[in-house]
């Protein structure tokens, strides 16, 4: 970014507008809050200009070397970003921060004209250069105004700053205005009746000072924002997106984009949308989610959400789409996003599963993916192989999990399959769900997808509890249950809620109190404790149970737990304990090999998945 201090002169005597974003919020400066300390610290400065050029002229010494020992007031910083300008035309500014203090500014030199003008002062024309544009430079009424107030302040702005003051307007920008030209009119005639207007003028365009902070190309609006008002309410990604946006179509002179903000991106200023998701410092609120999430999918990139401003900007630079048909496709992604956090009908129990499990497992990778999926016509991705390809993604995903593989890699992973299935969208011929299974198994070493002996093998001997999360365990147990579930014909339909379920060790954590080995040889006995301590935490010996489960027999002998297992539950993962006479290390592997095959039905291999699609 390019930095520096300027006078307020210096800032507003260029061929250049300030506009102002659309949809910023409310002029929201007072009399009490700002007008009054704005005008003291003024009536202070030219206070003291005109007392040191009074002193240097009694010496009889040049009062333009008197200014330069009169210290600058400084207004604090404006952040602006260069926006596109026809070929010829005037120079154009978003004011991504300081809009309160330059709007006021701007009314402050308004009201001052006012009094000058009265006076007949020879300083009129210089004020008035920075408040209008040269008439020659503009083509447009609008274009003659310095700076260009947010869409529903600009039936105003004229009124405020027009020759003519209204007397019963109560917009703010009037009210100011009459409270400047009312201070400046009793500053400017001194208690001793000198005439301070040249101190006054000077003052207010020598000795004002603002920072003026101009983006570059590689700048990100959001993070200087945030950096200048760390205090305050941070401005999100998705507000300077959204103005962005408008102002590009204001400078087209698209039509109608009050209507289109209603149309499309007011639905986005509901509560839901404004909420944070995510945890610590990954914590964003949903539009700026969506966002990173859109951009990835329409650009086929890996987006820095830290940097989001900055690469939509970039994206719309490359383009030449119109305000509406961004916003457009914005909408889109937006209902897409909504159905797959359970906002709305995703349109198939089996897609709301997945969904599911994937937001439980935090995989947000795959989002942009699954959000594009969303964006096919059906007519090209049949809900069938819609669901195929999610559960490919799903199945990859927690096959990983099972068997402890890390997840470095998975944004590239993603926008590769996304662009893989990008490619043969527009043509029938190819199946997209089976791009999507064909992408993903391309991936070999570290990213590979795990096959059904790697899923039994970790099923056997890793362990599962305080490796993975609880809730990571919920799900897998849940699964599998409500699979088996599924897959008995005999089952009435039920649906449980596996989350609010406790994790439960069959063979209890204090194994040697209450379920001690039988005497032996006391180095066999070694290695078999060494054996059951290396089982009690596998999955074959963790089930789920509910908070009413009786815990006074959780540590008691298998005679005692089993029952109350099997009867007080209605899990099948819980009623295949009724067959199990004794529950040892053995029983543990043998479980967690008939585990791990509903495990592998759930997550199907991606040959499976390849013969369930083409006989669709």
């Amino acid at each position: 970014m390019d930095a520096n201090t300027y006078s307020l002169k210096q800032v507003l005597n260029q061929e250049r507008r300030y506009v102002i974003p659309t949809y910023q919020r409310d002029y929201e400066w007072t009399r009490d809050g700002q007008w009054e300390l704005l005008f003291d610290d003024l009536e202070a400065v030219a206070d003291r200009l005109f007392d040191a050029r009074a002193h240097a002229m009694a010496l009889g010494k040049s009062p333009a070397k008197a200014d330069q020992r009169v210290i600058p007031h400084f207004l604090g910083a404006i952040v602006c970003d260069q926006l596109p300008a026809p070929a010829g035309g005037i120079d154009v500014r978003a004011v991504i921060d300081g809009q309160q203090r330059l709007t006021t500014l701007q009314v402050l030199l308004r009201g001052v004209l006012d009094v000058l003008i009265e006076r007949g002062s020879p300083r009129v024309r210089q004020v008035r250069r920075l408040l209008r544009n040269p008439s020659d430079v503009v083509n447009e009424d609008y274009e003659e105004h310095k700076l260009w107030p947010r869409r529903r302040d600009r039936p105003f702005w004229p009124l405020a700053m027009g020759d003519e003051l209204p007397s019963t307007s109560h917009h703010p920008y009037l009210q100011a205005r009459r409270y400047f030209a009312d201070r400046a009119r009793a500053a400017i005639t001194g208690v001793e009746g000198e005439d301070r207007a040249d101190s006054m003028v000077d003052a207010l365009t020598d000795l004002f000072k603002l920072v003026v902070i101009d983006l570059e190309d590689n700048d990100d609006a959001q993070v200087i924002f945030e950096v200048l008002n760390g205090r305050q309410t941070p401005l999100s990604a998705a507000d300077l997106v959204k103005n962005l946006l408008f102002l590009r179509g204001e400078l087209a002179s698209e039509q109608e984009l009050d209507k289109v903000y209603e149309a499309y991106w007011a639905p986005f200023d509901d509560e839901w949308w404004t909420k944070s998701v995510g945890r610590g410092h990954a914590t964003r609120g949903r539009r700026d989610t969506l966002l990173s999430n859109w951009l990835t999918a329409v650009s086929g990139n890996e987006i820095n959400v830290g940097h989001l401003y900055g690469e939509v900007r970039r994206h719309l630079n490359v383009g030449d789409q119109k305000t509406v048909q961004v916003l457009s496709e914005l909408r889109e992604y937006g209902e897409a996003y909504r159905a797959l956090y359970g906002a709305e009908d995703p349109g198939s129990a089996a897609l709301a599963v997945s969904y599911r499990r994937l937001d439980r497992l935090g995989i947000s990778t795959a989002v942009p993916l699954l959000l594009w999926l969303r964006t096919v016509p059906r007519s090209r991705l049949s809900m069938l192989e819609h669901e195929a390809a999610v559960l490919a993604v799903e199945s990859w995903v927690v096959r990983r999990i099972i068997i402890g593989a890390n997840t470095r890699g998975y944004g590239k992973v993603f926008v590769e399959v996304l662009n893989a299935a990008k490619r043969v969208v527009d043509d029938p011929g190819q199946s997209i769900a089976l791009t999507v299974v064909e992408a993903l198994s391309r991936e070999a070493g570290t990213l590979r997808w795990p096959s059904d002996g790697e899923l039994a093998e970790a099923f056997v001997n890793r362990k599962m509890y305080d490796t993975l999360t609880q809730e990571r365990i919920r799900l897998l147990l849940g699964a599998i249950d409500a699979r088996l579930h599924q897959s008995n014909p005999k089952s009435e339909f039920a649906q449980f809620d596996y989350d609010v379920l406790q994790i439960e060790h069959v063979m209890p954590r204090s194994w040697r109190e209450y379920w001690p080995l039988p005497k032996g040889d006391e180095s066999a006995q070694m290695l078999r404790a060494q054996q059951r301590d290396q089982a009690l935490h596998r999955i074959g010996n963790l089930t789920l149970v509910t908070s009413a489960f009786n815990k006074s027999v959780s540590n008691k002998s298998w005679s005692m737990k089993q029952p109350e297992l099997i009867q007080h539950s209605m899990l099948y993962i819980n009623k295949a304990f009724g067959s199990i006479n004794v529950w040892d290390e053995d029983a543990i592997e043998l479980r967690a090999h008939h585990l791990a095959g509903v495990a592998a039905e759930v997550w199907p291999t991606p040959a499976e998945l390849g013969h369930l699609i083409s006989g669709m």
